[in-house]
């Protein structure tokens, strides 16, 4: 099974666990803006201890960390060369950790945070809405849909692409997306029925 980039909670009684969702996704928004708005190595510097703080106060395993930078390493790697082409090694450090940073902050908060407990707060912070026709439930079960379907279209894009691999397709691109495209439609299409049957969003 390919791990799902928000699929990783680990169960835990640490104070970040404990924490309620709205704060750490507040917490992980207001560290983003400062490391977005006020670029520099002190500030960069600064993000990068913080998330190697909080990694180790959530108990994230190393394997899981290195995991979730290692999704991005090329697309770092490129950028990292690209900012000392142009801008020189430090700016490349800055635009570079700074993303390493929120990779790691964001890891934090889906290690601590299950998605039952998102799809609750969501719920929750949508109920003033409803007066505007919003429903609540409607939303939070999309929200839900959509973080259990990343496993699925990550497992299916790696058994699609063995599949090609294994036929001496991995080179031709409609060998890989054509039957991609197909399984992942054909999937939520089932979903759909299911729900359908269930007699939800007739309305």
């Amino acid at each position: 099974m390919t791990s799902s980039p928000l699929g990783d909670y680990q169960p835990g009684s640490t104070v970040l666990h404990r924490l309620p969702v709205g704060a750490k996704l507040l917490g992980l928004v207001a560290v983003s803006v400062v490391a977005v708005a006020y670029r520099g190595v002190p500030s960069t510097t600064g993000a990068i201890l913080l998330a190697v703080l909080l990694c180790g106060v959530a108990r994230v395993r190393l394997a899981h960390a290195v995991r979730a930078l290692r999704r991005l390493l090329v697309a770092m790697a490129l950028l990292a060369a690209y900012q000392v082409w142009q801008r020189g090694a430090e700016h490349a450090f800055v635009v570079v950790g700074a993303l390493a940073a929120l990779v790691l902050l964001a890891t934090v908060f889906t290690t601590t945070t299950s998605v039952e407990r998102m799809i609750d707060a969501i719920t929750r912070w949508l109920q003033p809405f409803r007066r505007f026709g919003v429903r609540p439930d409607l939303v939070a079960l999309a929200f839900s849909l959509m973080i259990r379907g990343i496993p699925l279209t990550l497992q299916v894009a790696a058994e699609t692409r063995d599949a090609a691999r294994a036929r001496g397709l991995e080179r031709n691109p409609r060998a890989y997306l054509t039957p991609l495209v197909i399984r992942v439609v054909a999937h939520a299409r089932a979903t759909g029925d299911a729900l359908h049957a269930r007699g939800i969003g007739d309305d």
